[in-house]
């Protein structure tokens, strides 16, 4: 199923991803009791195949190497994950497992941008560290990534830099 996804097939149906397993359609619903079940486990081998995209980020170092590293593996995970996101965005109306999924990863994503950025955002008073955060997190979200990819038709290493000139400017506030 992720492969057909990441081939450009947003709604695959479950006689192509038994002809794509090589195994016969009933063999799919034999190891997966119905299409949550197999949501469920695509986004366990998603979590999987995104693992190996990200490691431990610095949270001690300069603002600047600290933001240079977080772009570089923000933006490496987003271009990876779209293709299963944009089939997700399809399916999720009707399924608990892919809005269950996207609710997990969009909690990780937020706790990553508040550890990274924690000595900007504990400088602040409590109500513009919760803003800060919340403009943090959107600025280095997929959904801001997919505008810049698709909409605007920026290149990967163009979108990276407004990515980065947006959060830079955010956390360049607080100076003045």
């Amino acid at each position: 199923m992720l492969h057909l996804i990441d081939e450009g097939d947003l709604r695959p149906t479950a006689p192509r991803i038994a002809e794509r397993a090589g195994v016969s359609l009933r063999s799919v619903f034999q190891h997966f009791r119905d299409l949550e079940a197999l949501f469920a486990a695509a986004a366990t081998r998603e979590l999987e195949r995104l693992s190996a995209l990200v490691g431990p980020l610095p949270v001690r170092a300069s603002r600047d190497d600290r933001l240079e590293a977080f772009v570089a593996q923000r933006t490496r995970v987003l271009e990876a994950i779209t293709p299963v996101r944009r089939a997700s965005l399809l399916q999720e109306p009707s399924s608990a497992q892919l809005r269950s999924s996207r609710t997990r990863l969009l909690a990780l994503a937020r706790r990553e941008v508040a550890e990274v950025f924690a000595a900007e955002l504990d400088r602040r008073p409590r109500a513009d560290r919760v803003e800060l955060l919340d403009a943090l997190d959107a600025a280095s979200s997929w959904q801001t990534w997919e505008a810049l990819r698709a909409h605007q038709g920026l290149s990967p290493a163009r979108a990276r830099r407004v990515v980065r000139r947006v959060l830079s400017a955010l956390l360049e506030e607080e100076r003045k």
